[in-house]
Parts: structure tokens; sequence; C-alpha cells
């Protein structure tokens, strides 16, 4: 039996006591263990710094080793560096027979589009434990220079957490009272609670589109074609009576003002790890707290007659997937997540449960209930969660995609514009190539009764340079931290930049750039550019190429012809509740069809606001396909009478594919005349997309 004297006992609290105080010091602290901070941590080892690599949680990788193995890249050439290396070493990892225990090497790559799978002894596609050992690899590499510490959260109580003199971070401080102090820290979470804590502007949601000149920012009901209901779905508890309330997960207040700006981030998922191999593959289980109402709108969306297969499983290696979401009722919990970003821990804890109960509600939901049609419990059933992955957690992904939470706002924004090359970044530390891409934000209640998604947008973008001034926080605010996974950017540009190999690139710059700050004595904001650019590019990071210039977004809209155009989004409609933007030309955001079917209960009503009296040339917008309609009636109402018509959409319209003149009509002054396009008697899909009315000379 040991015995301690009160003495004894007060000089080991006195030691304990100037242990927890005494901070753990290196050169860089970085705060957040995501591939961003793995990235920076290997980057400041091999820069000859000493580094400690802080991860809340007790696995790192974030998104990277979490499920995400379908790498969401864009052009391949805008990756170098380090993330090119990890890349580099899936493809060396796939290249041994024993990495193949489920399939062969011919049989995946037969399977994928090799451009996809592997190219240039680089390889974009991976299982999560492969990501794992690889970056466990790449810090035992890095050996003494880099200290990782786990299980470390950062006090996010008010006056806690971190101690500044002036705009210099001295140290922060963890829950347990375990301080680091460096002289220049990473901000490498997913949250940006480390710059918040710092004092550092940030912004949570959406922007106005009006904020920084751009137009598909905010909220944008008209552009949200994809992943979009189909159907006409109930939203109400007891069917048709709104007094009995709206189902879970539908917002009440309505979306808001077209453009607007507000505080709602789009939808956060797990990306699945799922395989068919029946000796590896786990049935889908029914949640101990399932809450049938959560999924009466699924229910409800199938029996509506949308047999879509709602999510999307692509295929890793070894027969498993990254599954993500798809279409309009998908394992993105769709607004639940707003309260997420700024959030305390306990808060967080139970959004993270929330999202899981759905997904795997959900997912049980699409397997095995009654009402889901015996073909898609089929799909379903087909996949189930990898046995040999996640095996600490249930086979669960350790990680939710927080797709975005807070953004620094710096001295420089990333913007749309930047996205598309209207404006180039001079000061690059690396490039984005994804598509601009902002996953649904909210659900809500149409005028005609019926529940619709917002917020989901993806538009193309050419290559471009990020700036390293979007990476550091403005100089009053801050002087020695940077912010590679948080940066500076509005909401639609940053989802082009969330990606994970671009946020490997910006941790290695945000390292190289710190380390170049303590090595000529100055601040994040003073270091030599010319210095950076060349360390970077001695370092194999691509900072910017010429690309092809972006054709014409796709439709007439966004080239301003001639003439009045009216949209499908403008027009009088009866049906026609099908969305889409799969061709590529149409006007607008998309266009609308009568999904082949209720023949003779649609039609569409397009009328114009004609500034005077006189003939104009009406022409109808169309994307052909061999799928659509010869027969589609059409209706001209003009000043003289109506015409009428049929309109083959077989055929490819006769002015740039896009618009099919129809004849010239007089037309009086006013909203008197129209175009109708119905469904009666069509022998395939009817497609409506846009009228123009042209004044004939």
């Amino acid at each position: 039996m040991r015995v301690f004297t009160l003495p004894l006992l007060l000089a080991a609290a006195l030691v304990s006591l100037r242990a927890a105080s005494a901070p753990t010091t290196a050169d860089v602290v970085i705060y957040g263990g995501t591939s961003s901070g793995v990235v920076a941590a290997i980057q400041t080892a091999r820069m000859g710094k000493t580094a400690i690599l802080i991860e809340p949680t007790q696995f790192l990788g974030g998104l990277t080793t979490g499920g995400l193995g379908a790498t969401d890249i864009g052009n391949k050439r805008a990756i170098g560096g380090i993330s090119r290396e990890f890349y580099g070493r899936v493809w060396q990892h796939y290249q041994s027979p024993g990495a193949w225990t489920r399939q062969t090497p011919s049989d995946y790559f037969d399977r994928r589009n090799k451009t996809t799978g592997a190219d240039e002894k680089t390889m974009w596609t991976f299982e999560p434990h492969v990501a794992t050992k690889i970056y466990d690899d790449m810090l035992r590499e890095a050996g003494s220079k880099v200290t990782v510490v786990r299980g470390e959260r950062l006090d996010l109580a008010p006056g806690k957490g971190v101690i500044k003199d002036g705009p210099r971070i001295v140290r922060i401080v963890m829950e347990s009272g375990r301080a680091f102090a460096a002289p220049m820290f990473i901000d490498a979470t997913y949250e940006g609670d480390l710059l918040a804590k710092a004092g550092v502007s940030y912004h949570v949601g959406r922007e106005a589109n009006a904020a920084y000149g751009e137009t598909i920012n905010g909220v944008q009901v008209a552009h949200t074609v994809s992943h979009q209901f189909i159907k006409k779905v109930d939203p109400y508890v007891k069917p048709g009576d709104p007094k009995s309330g709206l189902l879970p997960g539908i917002n009440p207040a309505g979306p808001g003002e077209e453009f607007s700006g507000d505080r709602k981030v789009q939808a956060y998922n797990f990306r699945m790890t799922t395989t068919d191999v029946p000796e590896n593959r786990r049935a889908w289980e029914k949640p101990a707290n399932y809450d049938p109402q959560w999924f009466e709108l699924a229910l409800r969306n199938i029996e509506a007659g949308d047999h879509r297969v709602s999510w999307n499983p692509v295929w890793m290696p070894n027969r498993k997937t990254d599954t993500n979401n798809n279409f309009a009722i998908s394992t993105d919990f769709i607004g639940q997540n707003w309260d997420y970003p700024e959030a305390d821990y306990a808060t967080r804890a139970k959004i993270v449960q929330a999202h899981v109960d759905w997904q795997k509600g959900l997912m049980w939901t699409y397997a095995h209930h009654p009402r889901v049609p015996e073909k898609i419990r089929a799909e379903f059933q087909r996949l189930g969660l990898a046995k040999d992955e996640f095996t600490d957690n249930d086979n669960w992904p350790r990680q939710m995609y927080v797709r975005e939470a807070r953004r620094m706002i710096s001295e420089y924004v990333m913007v749309e514009k930047n996205c598309t090359r209207e404006i180039v970044a001079t000061d690059s530390v690396g490039m984005g190539a994804y598509n601009m891409d902002s996953h649904n934000i909210q659900r809500f209640v149409t005028a005609e009764g019926f529940v619709r998604n917002e917020g989901d947008v993806q538009v193309r973008v050419r290559p471009y340079p990020i700036s390293y001034r979007s990476l550091r926080p403005k100089a009053a605010e801050c002087t020695n931290l940077l912010a590679p996974t948080c940066l500076s950017s509005s909401h639609i540009a940053f989802g082009s930049i969330r990606m994970e190999p671009v946020f490997m690139v910006l941790g290695q710059s945000a390292a190289t750039a710190a380390v170049h700050a303590i090595d000529e004595r100055t601040t994040v904001q003073n270091i030599d550019p010319k210095k950076l650019e060349a360390r970077l590019l001695k370092d194999g990071q691509v900072l910017d190429f010429a690309s092809e210039p972006l054709p014409p977004r796709a439709g007439v809209k966004q080239v301003n012809p001639p003439g009045i155009v009216v949209d499908d989004d403008a027009a009088q409609l009866k049906g026609f509740n099908s969305a889409s933007s799969a061709s590529s030309t149409y006007v607008g955001h998309g266009y609308l069809h009568d999904g082949n079917t209720n023949k003779g209960e649609q039609t569409a009503r397009f009328t114009p606001d004609i500034p005077h009296d006189g003939r104009y040339t009406v022409a109808i917008a169309y994307p052909a396909n061999a799928n659509r309609a010869s027969n589609v009636p059409v209706i001209i109402h003009h000043a003289d009478g109506d015409t009428k018509l049929v309109l083959d959409q077989k055929k490819k319209p006769a002015v740039s594919d896009l618009l099919h003149p129809v004849g010239t009509f007089r037309f009086t002054k006013g909203k008197a005349g129209y175009v109708e396009i119905a469904n009666a008697g069509t022998d395939g899909y009817v497609v409506i997309d846009a009228v123009q009315w042209l004044e004939a000379k």
C-alpha cells in the first residue's frame, strides 16, 4: 500500500500545474489533421523546421482517409507538389499484386475510364485504409521534426483557446489545459475554429450576388435544376392539409429572396465505402432510433413516380465504392447543418449524430421498406458497408463531409470571376480546377404546394490561380496565422476550391510561407513574394498555366441575344415539372420536360412584354434529341389570331442548335400575346426551354 503525505501531494500538484501551463513548442503549430494539415506538417519538416500537428480526433487525413476516394479534381494538371506525390504513392501502392485482394487490376481498370483511374504514374481512386497508410508513411519519413498530437481540442470557451500579443498569436490552449506555442500557426480545420478564436474576420453562409459582383451566389431557386424533385410531392404531415404542419426537414420560412445572402451552408453527408462482395458486405441495419417521419418524404417521392436510385456509388479498387449524394432525396441531410460552423462541441456532436441517423435510416428505408419498389430495394441491397474499412468505427466513415463552414475575410477574396479567369490573381500559391459546386442548402414549399430543393449550383471553371493573400488574414487581425482550408473566398468560389487535392496544395504553400516568415523574421503579410514563388516552383507546385476559354455558359440568355427572351422559369406551367441540364446547350440554367407522361395534361405558356406594336419573328428554344417528340403542338397567339403548328424536337433547331424560328407575326404592345407548348398526343419527351421574339426589320 502506497502512502502519500500532504507535502508530497502538494509538490506533485505543483509539478502538474507547471507542466500544464508550460507550452509545448515548435516552429510551426498546425491545428487540424486534415489532408491539408498533414501536408503542411510534412512540408515544414522538409524545409528543416519542426511542426506540431494537432488533431482533435484520433485519426488523420480528414475526408481523404474518411471515404472520399473518388478524387474531385477537374483538370489534373493543376495539382503538383506533395499533393501530386500523394496520388503517385497511391499508384505505386496498387502496382503491388498484394494490393488486389478482391479484384484484379485489369478488371478494375476495364470497369473505369483509365483517365480517371490512373495516368502518368498517378492514381486518383483509392480505398480509405490505403490513404491512411500513405499519410502514416509520409509522416514517419518526416521523423522527429513532426510531432503528432491526437485527441486535443481547442478550448472554445469565451476568452480562452488563443493567447495573443497584439496581432500575434503567442500560444493556443486546449480544453485539457495543454498549450502549444510557435512563431507560426496554421488553421487546417474544416471549421476554422482557430482563426475564429484568434479574432480573424470570417463569413458563414452565402453572400448576396451583389456583395462581390457575382451571378451564382446567394439564393438560387431558378438555378436549382440538378438533384431536384421531378414529381409533385406533398410536403404536409397530412397530405393536402397545410394545417397539419410540414414534414421534417422542410423550411417553413421559404427560400428567401432570389440572389440574397443568408447564413445557410450547403448540405453535409458521409462518403460511405460500400462493396458488393458478399463476404465483405454488411447489410443495412435499421437504426435503433429510426423515426419514420424523417423518411416519409422519400417514400412519397417514390410513390409519386421518381424511381431513380438516389445515390452515386463510384467504384474504387477491390470492389469498393465511394458513395455520394444523388437526385432529390439522398445522403445529403439538407438544411440540418446550418448551426454547425459556429457551434460548440456538444452541439456539433448532436448534429453529426443526426447526420449518421439520417443516412443510416435512409439506406435501410431504400433497401427494406415495403413502400419501396422491389427493383429499388434490390439495388440498395446489392451494396453494403465494407467490413474491412473503418474497423475502429463500426465500418462507418469517421469524418463527416463538412463541405463548408467558416470562410476567412481577408484583403483578397476569391470570387466567381477568379474561377472563370475574368480576374487572375498574380500571387498564386496553387490552382483550382473543379466546377463551382454547391450542394442543396434547403427544402421549401412552392406556391403550388409542393416541395422543392434549393441551392444546387454546378458551373464550369477554367483552371485558375489561388491568391496567397486569400490564405492570410488582414495584418491588423493576425500576423502569424495562415488558413489553407478556410481561406478567404465567397461561397460559390469556395465550392470550386474546397477539393481535397487543392487543400493539400494550399497546406504545402501555407507551410512554405510560414517557414519563410520565420527565416525572414517577418509577418506572413510581409514575406518576399518572389522567394515564396521560387520555393513553391522548386517543390513542384503548379501556379498557373494557359487554358482554353470556356464556351459561352449554356444558353442564349448568357450571350445577350437581340429581342425578348422568356425562359422556362418565367413561363406559366401546368405540369412540365421535370428539370434537366443534361444537354450541352440551353437557355438560362436548364430546361424542363414532361417526363414523357401525362399526355394531354401538360402545358407551358410563354408571355412576353412587347415594348411596342410591330412584327416579330418567334423562335422556340429546345435541345434536340432522338428521344424527343416529333409532333409537339404549339399555339402562337398574336394580334391577328392563333396560329397552330407542330414542332419536331428530334431535329436540331435551325439557329445555333438552340433556337428554331417558327414564323413572323404581328404583336401589340404589352402582354396580350403568348406562345403555348403542350404535350397532347405526343410520341416522345416534350422539352420546354425558352421562346424568343425578335423584331422583324
